[in-house]
C-alpha cells in the first residue's frame, strides 16, 4: 500500500489524560477495493507509528502516537490514535493506560532528599509527576558515592538541586521543593495535602517518628527506604497500621529496624548472613559514624519504592508493616 501524505487532524476529543485523534492518510489510488484494503489495514495496524507536531505554549513536541484501526472508506483509511503520552510510550504493556494517568497526579510528599534523590527520579521517569520535596541539607563529596548529586553541585541545597534535576528530565512535571528541614512547627503544614510520603529523614531525632505519626492521622501511607548497601529494605506504614517505634521501647533508629529484619529472616530460617555480618561489624566500630551505604542499594530502593508507590496508587495488593520487602544481588 503506497501512502502519499497525512492530511490534516479533522478531530480530537479529551478521553482522560489520553487524546483520541481521528487522521485521514490519503491513498496513491482509488483503485484498492475493499479486500485489499482490508488486508493492508490489519499489517498497517501492528506497524504503522504516526508522528504529529503539538503546540504547547511557544514550544513545539513531537509526540509519536501507535495507530490502530478505526473504520475506512473505500478511498480513504481513517486511523483512530490513541494518545499515551510520548514519554512514557514504553512503559506499555507493563502499566495499564489508565493507571498510567492515575498515577501521573498522585501525590508525592518527599521527606529528605538523600536517599530520597534516587527515588525521586524513578518515580518521576515511571510517571509520577506530582512531587514535592524537602530538604535543609546542603549536598557534601560524601553523598556522592551513593546519592543522585554531581560533584558541581557540591554545597548547594539538596532539594533546590534535585528540583532542578526533575525539572529538567519532565519540564511539565509538578514538581515543588522546601529548603528547610522538618520540624515540629512546621511539620504539619509540609505534610498537607499529599497522598503519600517517603519518610527519608535522618533518625537523629524524633522528627522521623512525629512526621510518622501525622501523616498516619491525615490518612497517607509512609513508605521507609533503607540502604543495606548490597540490598534494598522497603517498609510501608498504614494509616491504621503499626509504627516503627513499635520495635521498641527506647528511641527508634535505622539500626533497631535493620536488626528486627535480619533477626525476623533468621527466625523463619532464612538468615541473610552478609546483612548479619555487616551489622555486627557496624557495631564494633569505634567511633560513632553513620552507617555504610552503596550506590547499589540507592538503586534498587529507588526502583522497589516507585514500584509499591504504583502498587498503593492503583489499588494493587502490597505488603504493610510489620512485614517488608527487601531485595538484594548478594542473595
Amino acid at each position: 500500500m503506497s501512502l502519499i501524505t497525512y492530511k490534516d487532524v479533522i478531530r480530537k476529543k479529551k478521553v482522560g489524560n489520553a487524546i483520541e485523534i481521528f487522521t485521514i492518510i490519503f491513498l496513491k489510488s482509488s483503485k484498492y477495493r475493499y479486500k485489499t484494503l482490508y488486508s493492508d489495514l490489519f499489517l498497517l495496524n501492528l506497524t504503522f507509528k504516526h508522528q504529529i507536531i503539538k503546540k504547547k505554549g511557544d514550544r513545539k513536541m513531537l509526540t509519536t502516537l501507535e495507530c490502530s484501526f478505526y473504520h475506512f472508506t473505500s478511498a480513504y483509511i481513517c486511523i483512530k490514535v490513541l494518545d499515551m503520552e510520548a514519554q512514557y510510550t514504553r512503559n506499555r504493556l507493563y502499566v495499564h493506560e489508565e493507571e498510567q494517568s492515575r498515577i501521573k497526579n498522585f501525590s508525592i510528599l518527599l521527606a529528605g532528599s538523600g536517599i530520597g534523590s534516587n527515588i525521586a527520579e524513578c518515580a518521576l521517569r515511571f510517571g509520577f509527576e506530582n512531587i514535592t520535596i524537602v530538604d535543609g541539607d546542603t549536598i557534601e563529596q560524601s553523598n556522592l558515592n551513593r546519592q543522585n548529586y554531581t560533584h558541581k553541585d557540591i554545597s548547594f541545597f539538596k532539594a533546590e538541586t534535585l528540583y532542578n534535576r526533575l525539572k529538567d528530565i519532565n519540564p511539565e512535571a509538578n514538581i515543588q521543593f522546601r529548603k528547610e528541614f522538618i520540624t515540629h512547627e512546621n511539620v504539619h503544614d509540609i505534610i498537607e495535602g499529599h497522598d503519600i510520603a517517603i519518610n527519608a529523614l535522618d533518625f537523629t531525632s524524633d522528627i522521623p517518628i512525629v512526621f510518622d505519626k501525622i501523616c498516619q492521622e491525615k490518612g497517607m501511607h509512609i513508605l521507609h527506604p533503607y540502604n543495606l548497601g548490597w540490598g534494598g529494605l522497603v517498609a510501608v506504614i498504614t494509616p491504621t497500621g503499626l509504627s516503627l517505634d513499635s520495635l521498641t521501647d527506647d528511641n527508634f533508629n535505622e539500626l533497631k529496624m535493620v536488626e528486627y529484619v535480619a533477626g525476623y529472616l533468621r527466625f523463619w530460617e532464612r538468615p541473610n548472613e552478609w546483612l548479619e555480618n555487616i551489622i555486627n561489624d557496624y557495631k564494633k566500630e569505634q567511633e560513632n559514624l553513620p552507617p555504610p551505604q552503596l550506590s547499589i542499594a540507592s538503586w534498587i530502593v529507588a526502583g522497589m519504592c516507585t514500584h509499591v508507590m504504583f502498587k498503593i496508587a492503583t489499588g494493587k495488593p502490597y505488603k504493610t508493616f510489620p512485614q517488608f520487602y527487601i531485595n538484594a544481588i548478594s542473595d
